[in-house]
């Protein structure tokens, strides 16, 4: 008997008969695509050249199959521990600025987590976002080639790292995740897995690359940003953002100085501060039942923090792999970081 969750073909939907298809392409591919152990100690399947555990897998077929994008739609994308936690935050004051005083803000309050929603975990067809007033924000860790078609035709923000900076954000994560039973996975396991490519939506190259590519292609589609121009010039980031999302600050929110506030309320360590930030749980849509505690988040934040854990050999491996896959597409990372 299969050691995977399957769907159940209870009709849910309409759409039975749909729906009903969609389970049986699910059950029979989750039997024969490979796989790989994942950092959290549960599988990780090879879908179309990435790796997905098999809930995420799951909500992909029915993404494909249920969303309905809209024009007006911003989403956000990113390989995991890139930094969209801050990024989420910096969007959504950026958009909703007219809605919040910042003495009062919504951020204040709640984690930006919850600030829009993750695609990647909600279940459809029952997660109906019809409701949200235009434009809705998403956001999805999925790389460009698995969105449904709808979606590519819609804005996007993509926010990519340095790959050793990405690597040990996501190695400390998903230690944290790890179950308590299971031994912590080593760095030098978690370089090995990461080279290779095995890790939530990875490998990172190709993720980075999909997105890369389109925004050349359409770049009043895709605006392409970098963690450490995030780092190094906030302020000229929001400005970037406020005019991408088609609400570029006023002459009089600049004498006001709403981009600073925005900035310095979304900084990392406000945000890290802030006590709801520190406590509580952050459950990601319907799928999503255990949750994660929102001080998991907000870690350390800052450029270069891998020369704090890995050797000259591991450096030379992760900087050559990423010459060779990044070679002639014209991306490359701040030499800053990579030094």
């Amino acid at each position: 008997m299969s050691s995977y969750p399957s769907f159940s073909t209870t009709p849910q939907s309409k759409e039975d008969a749909d729906y009903n298809k969609i389970c049986d392409e699910y059950n029979h591919l989750i039997e024969t695509i490979p796989k790989a152990n994942g950092w959290r100690g549960e599988p990780l399947c090879n879908y179309n050249g990435f790796w997905l555990n098999t809930m995420i897998l799951k909500s992909n077929f029915f993404l494909q199959n249920y969303f309905k994008s809209q024009t007006t739609d911003i989403f956000l994308a990113s390989v995991m521990k890139s930094g969209t936690t801050w990024l989420k935050a910096l969007m959504f004051s950026t958009l909703n600025r007219h809605l919040y005083s910042f003495s009062d803000h919504y951020l204040l309050r709640h984690g930006p987590q919850s600030t829009f929603p993750l695609l990647d975990f909600e279940s459809y067809p029952i997660t109906d976002f019809t409701q949200f007033l235009a434009p809705r924000l998403f956001a999805t860790h999925f790389p460009r080639t698995l969105l449904p078609p709808c979606m590519t035709s819609c804005k996007f923000v993509y926010l990519c790292r340095e790959p050793k900076d990405v690597l040990i954000s996501y190695w400390h994560f998903m230690n944290k995740l790890r179950s308590k039973y299971l031994p912590p996975v080593s760095l030098d396991d978690a370089v090995d897995l990461f080279c290779k490519g095995i890790m939530d939506y990875g490998p990172f190259w190709e993720h980075v690359l999909s997105y890369w590519r389109a925004s050349l292609e359409y770049p009043d589609k895709i605006l392409f940003l970098k963690y450490e121009e995030v780092k190094k010039e906030p302020e000229v980031v929001v400005r970037k953002l406020a005019t991408f999302m088609g609400k570029p600050f006023t002459a009089e929110e600049v004498e006001k100085k709403v981009v600073e506030n925005i900035v310095n309320l979304c900084s990392f360590q406000t945000l890290r501060n802030l006590e709801v930030n520190k406590k509580g749980v952050e459950n990601f849509g319907r799928v999503d039942e255990a949750g994660v505690e929102n001080r998991h988040f907000l870690r350390n934040g800052e450029i270069g923090d891998w020369k704090n854990y890995l050797s000259e050999e591991m450096k030379r491996r992760i900087d050559g792999i990423t010459h060779e896959r990044l070679k002639g597409s014209g991306l490359i990372f701040d030499a800053s970081a990579i030094a």
